[in-house]
């Protein structure tokens, strides 16, 4: 069975994705930026966890050490962590915005990616999951038929489409790993992310099964629950 590492692991889809992954068999490691919301979220589940922000280079270092006194190698890196931004009219977005939402969705996904990346190399059969959305597919944003067509967030679909990008650069360029992005759906997980009618179980079916590829699955592909999405 693998060791995986679920950032933002301590609540909503990542909790879940945890549970679930655990529940056959594979070892689990969560990371939480609040020490005691990751201490209690770890005991639930039966798994370790580590305080890390992923908006800081220093915690991330401090998260990777920690980890390496725990394993030596990693076999799938699921990169969950993620905000929504504040939900504003369209004339008072602002760079600033932007920076906080691309600071957690995506420059977070690629510092975790770089400074975990040597133990995913150690691996028989590493696997990356970025968890976008189906609100950064530019395929579903210009469908009038989706929900997604609906939503106006410059901020966050920006972000998101930036991390399925991020995925295919990744994929083409690490070909021994399985890199896929998943789309979670319109899923509430409470919080900011309260929108969707989707349970957390049903949020998380892409993660955990693009989390369980072995080395004959697909990489560079953005996938829901039902299947093959486009970008």
């Amino acid at each position: 069975m693998s060791r995986i590492l679920i950032t933002g692991g301590n609540t909503g889809l990542g909790f879940e994705a945890a549970k679930r992954l655990l529940a056959i068999g594979h070892t689990l490691y969560i990371t939480s930026r609040d020490p005691e919301r990751g201490r209690l979220a770890a005991a639930e589940l039966g798994c370790d966890f580590l305080v890390m922000d992923v908006t800081n280079d220093a915690s991330v270092r401090q998260a990777l050490t920690h980890y390496r006194s725990l394993a030596d190698s990693l076999d799938v890196l699921i990169n969950n962590a993620g905000i929504p931004g504040d939900r504003r009219p369209i004339e008072t977005v602002d760079a600033a915005l932007l920076e906080t939402v691309f600071a957690t969705n995506v420059f977070g996904a690629v510092r975790v990616t770089q400074a975990f990346l040597p133990l995913l190399q150690r691996s028989d059969n590493p696997v990356i999951v970025n968890v976008s959305s189906g609100v950064g597919s530019f395929t579903k944003q210009t469908d009038q038929e989706t929900l997604e067509s609906k939503v106006i967030s410059p901020a966050y679909a920006s972000s998101k489409a930036a991390l399925s990008m991020l995925t295919l650069q990744y994929a083409k360029a690490l070909p021994n790993m399985r890199i896929n992005a998943a789309d979670p759906g319109p899923t509430n997980t409470g919080g900011n992310f309260n929108r969707g009618a989707q349970s957390v179980t049903e949020g998380t079916e892409a993660v955990v099964r693009l989390a369980t590829l072995d080395q004959n699955g697909p990489t560079g592909t953005f996938q829901d629950k039902n299947g093959l999405l486009g970008w």
